[in-house]
């Protein structure tokens, strides 16, 4: 008989989290901060358990994302921007780049890395995912770190 593994529920390590956000849309990515912030205080990590640091842009999240990881105790990620598409094909090139390169940091370091990067077409949709009719994807982002943390508690016994 086999055994069903999941971070849906259970126990969360003590640590501090980062929540690592652009500068650029300003206004998208203070309501995804926000809904990080919320989504990870509800799970009982408290104000000092919790960084926000804040880069340029998309772009440079990954560098900054790295930073942190090496410079502080940091037992989750949760990396927050918007792009939204332009004239030209330079948000496909920030957009690809930037998932490629959290997704290899979190396989390397082993540190959950939730994404919360928009890749949206218009500001409609941005606005529509930071906190408008389809959610807020900074909730998402943080829920993706607290359950792979949870995860990571259930698996250290295996």
């Amino acid at each position: 008989m086999s055994i069903e593994i999941t971070g849906i529920e259970g126990d969360l390590p003590d640590g501090k989290i980062a929540i690592v956000a652009s500068r650029y849309n300003a206004g998208i990515c203070d309501a995804l901060v926000a809904g990080a912030i919320e989504t990870l205080t509800a799970a009982g990590y408290q104000g000092h358990q919790i960084a926000v640091v804040r880069a340029p842009g998309a772009w440079e999240l990954p560098a900054v994302v790295r930073q942190v990881i090496d410079a502080e105790r940091v037992i989750g990620v949760v990396a927050l921007g918007c792009v939204i598409k332009g004239e030209t094909t330079h948000d496909e090139h920030i957009n690809r780049a930037v998932s490629l390169s959290l997704m290899q940091m979190g396989v390397d370091t082993c540190i959950p890395i939730g994404f919360g990067l928009l890749t949206c077409n218009t500001l409609e949709q941005a606005i529509n995912r930071s906190g408008g009719s389809v959610g807020n994807k900074g909730h998402e982002a943080a829920e993706a770190v607290l359950e792979l943390l949870r995860l990571g508690l259930k698996l250290e016994g295996i």
